[in-house]
């Protein structure tokens, strides 16, 4: 854009008629980033001193003078990008004369940068001690004579003086076609182009615009969409531009043979697996995003990249080519997480991502967590701790994807638990109890999935309505909806679940049940940076079939806890029975709304509120009491997620719930 600058100057000149320039609009060369100009926040700029004086060189100091005009800050820091005296600066020339010169050779960048802000009849200049340069001179003797003068006494002062003027603004901006079209294939390109007459003539607004006509022509399918000129016309008098953007849609074509390479170890046909995409299907963009996620969702797979053709085949469709890169077959990792409420929790878990060569995925993870006491004692101090202080959990997950590279997924899970749920002043229950279930899951798209498999589990809970020790058979099925774009931290698309259950019941008495459970999440970005998001969550549950004296308490709903009602201590939202202790129910409703604000790239905060309940009966009541909580979050943003914080409090607490809670783990709490 540098260059397309330079040229309309050239033609243009600084007088008071306008000229039409027609240039063909090429990319910009890769250029390696100058660590030289990194200047973060402009702390380093005043305090970048230039090098120690010498009878062999002649160093230099820049001062920018931009007088009073609105935007001096923004507007040196793009001076300095286009400079290359000041990228420079610590390397100091031998004598005058070459500092002379590159003096000379910084005018026209310094101008082109000063034109791509809108700023055509801006003047430059530069200084020493009076000798001065300005556009289109060269260096003269009496400036060589100046910079000298510092040789072995201190650096040059050069005074860069800019009086930047007006900056243009837009007249007339046409959009006009190539091609032979019955009807324009944009038909409201001022729209579209988001280029509108007053707009500032500034290079990152025509970008914009230009980049905006090529995205919505590849929305509409035509892949070889293209700017092939743009005519500026700038009349200096005026202060003004007119410009015309000429496209050339391209044809509407479809996707072609989809061609996969980078595999090593992955079976081929396994990625194709992931992709949604046939031969055919109209092309677009977003199709392409979403293949591109949908084929990293593989374990084994740590990459896509997705290339176009650069022509269509014989049929009218583009060619695509897919290369991947495949992630280490074993991980081993740690993590943590802790509440001032249900205490700390940690786990270990180590993965094989590609265990028979099938891009196979074995995952195993151990857990030992703290459990609070249900029995009105209390840990006063390191001697009163004891071993049944500390639950565990240890966990299987097997995955083979692409069975016989269909969409097919054979899934196998399993886990063996011990824990105490509850609080002194509530009770609760304790459980020891091992479950496995096999699956099958079926991927119509890279959104949506349907999965069905059968269920075991056997254990043994004690709670305040007694103990049961009970074997459960079932078969589970459920649905899944996701549009959202990222798993830890989503700001845009809505997240859908729901499961049917079935089950067979052998304790004292042979039981049926029937549970299901639905939960809708939704996230809206209210600017195109998702730095305002909107996120919203509904969870139900119900267990009919069985009283809840019959069902063991690790099969009832609690609400509680930092994925649920933040504020209110693990799973103690529930209604009470004898003795006012705890006995879970045979429903649940949750919900929660949050803002979250980022204030900088890595920083955040999220106020949100909760609410829910389970109750007795087999759907909600909402007769009866709900308890919320509200609370604010801290968020600090990294590559693999944010990193949460919560401080929350309930707002109709009961006697014995804690006034705050905090909550630290990685991602947002839904």
């Amino acid at each position: 854009m540098r260059d397309w600058w330079r040229q309309v100057r050239s033609v243009a000149g600084h007088s008071g008629c306008a000229f039409a320039v027609m240039l063909a609009v090429q990319p910009a060369p890769a250029q390696a980033f100058d660590w030289s100009s990194l200047d973060i926040f402009g702390l380093f700029t005043s305090k970048d001193q230039p090098p120690a004086v010498s009878p062999q060189t002649l160093p230099y100091k820049l001062e920018f003078d931009l007088g009073d005009a609105a935007d001096a800050k923004a507007l040196t820091r793009t001076l300095q990008d286009a400079s290359l005296l000041y990228r420079l600066r610590q390397d100091a020339p031998p004598d005058g004369e070459t500092l002379a010169r590159r003096m000379a050779a910084d005018l026209n960048p310094m101008v082109d940068a000063l034109w791509s802000q809108g700023y055509f009849n801006a003047d430059l200049t530069f200084e020493v001690d009076g000798a001065r340069l300005r556009v289109g001179q060269e260096p003269d003797a009496r400036l060589v004579r100046a910079l000298e003068s510092y040789r072995n006494r201190e650096a040059a002062p050069i005074k860069i003086e800019v009086v930047p003027g007006p900056v243009f603004s837009m007249r007339r901006v046409d959009i006009a076609e190539r091609g032979d079209y019955d009807a324009p294939t944009i038909p409201d390109p001022q729209k579209v182009a988001k280029l509108k007459p007053g707009d500032p003539a500034t290079a990152s607004a025509l970008r914009s615009a230009q980049a905006a006509l090529v995205d919505y022509l590849r929305n509409q399918s035509r892949p070889l969409a293209k700017i092939v000129e743009l005519r500026p016309v700038v009349d200096h008098a005026a202060r003004i531009m007119d410009v015309t953007y000429v496209v050339d849609p391209g044809p509407l074509a479809g996707f072609g043979d989809i061609a996969i390479g980078g595999t090593v170890d992955v079976p081929p046909e396994v990625v194709r697996s992931f992709i949604y995409l046939e031969p055919g299907d109209p092309y677009s963009p977003k199709a392409l995003a979403d293949t591109r996620k949908s084929i990293t969702s593989i374990p084994a797979i740590g990459s896509a990249r997705i290339r176009e053709g650069d022509k269509l085949d014989r049929n009218g469709n583009l060619p695509i080519f897919v290369e991947v890169s495949e992630r280490p077959k074993h991980l081993i990792g740690f993590s943590a997480r802790y509440s001032t409420i249900d205490g700390p929790a940690l786990r270990t878990y180590w993965e094989h991502r590609n265990l028979f060569g099938g891009a196979e995925r074995l995952r195993l993870e151990g857990d030992i967590f703290y459990v609070p006491r249900i029995d009105g004692s209390k840990v006063q101090s390191f001697g009163d701790f004891e071993r049944s202080d500390i639950g565990g959990r240890f966990a299987f997950s097997f995955m083979k994807p692409a069975l016989k590279g269909s969409r097919y997924d054979l899934l196998v899970d399993g886990f063996a638990t011990r824990e105490r749920v509850g609080t002194n002043r509530y009770g609760g229950y304790t459980a020891r109890y091992a479950n496995v279930t096999t699956a099958i899951r079926r991927r119509f798209s890279d959104t949506f999935s349907v999965q069905a498999g059968l269920e075991a589990e056997r254990g043994q809970t004690s709670d305040v309505l007694g103990q049961i020790d009970y074997t459960l058979v079932g078969i589970p099925l459920s649905v899944k909806y996701d549009s959202t774009d990222s798993l830890l931290d989503p700001t845009r698309g809505v997240r859908v679940s729901a499961s049917v259950a079935p089950y067979l019941m052998f304790s004292d008495g042979n039981h049926g049940l029937f549970q299901s459970k639905a939960s809708i999440s939704g996230y809206y970005a209210l600017d195109e940076d998702a730095r305002y998001v909107l996120a919203g969550r509904i969870g139900f549950g119900s267990i009919t079939g069985a009283a809840l004296d019959e069902i063991p308490p690790t099969r009832l709903f609690f609400a509680g806890g930092g994925g649920s009602v933040r504020g209110y201590a693990y799973r103690t939202l529930s209604p009470l029975g004898p003795y006012n202790q705890l006995i879970g129910g045979r429903s649940l409703f949750e919900a929660s709304v949050e803002a979250r604000v980022k204030i900088t790239e890595t920083i955040g905060i999220v106020p949100f509120v909760d609410v829910g309940m389970a109750f007795e009966s087999a759907f909600p009541d909402f007769k009866e009491t709900l308890h919320f909580a509200a609370g604010l979050g801290l968020r600090y943003y990294t590559p693999i997620g944010p990193i949460r914080l919560d401080v929350a409090a309930p707002l109709n607490p009961r006697k014995g719930d804690k006034p705050v809670a905090v909550y630290i783990s990685i991602g947002q709490a839904f």
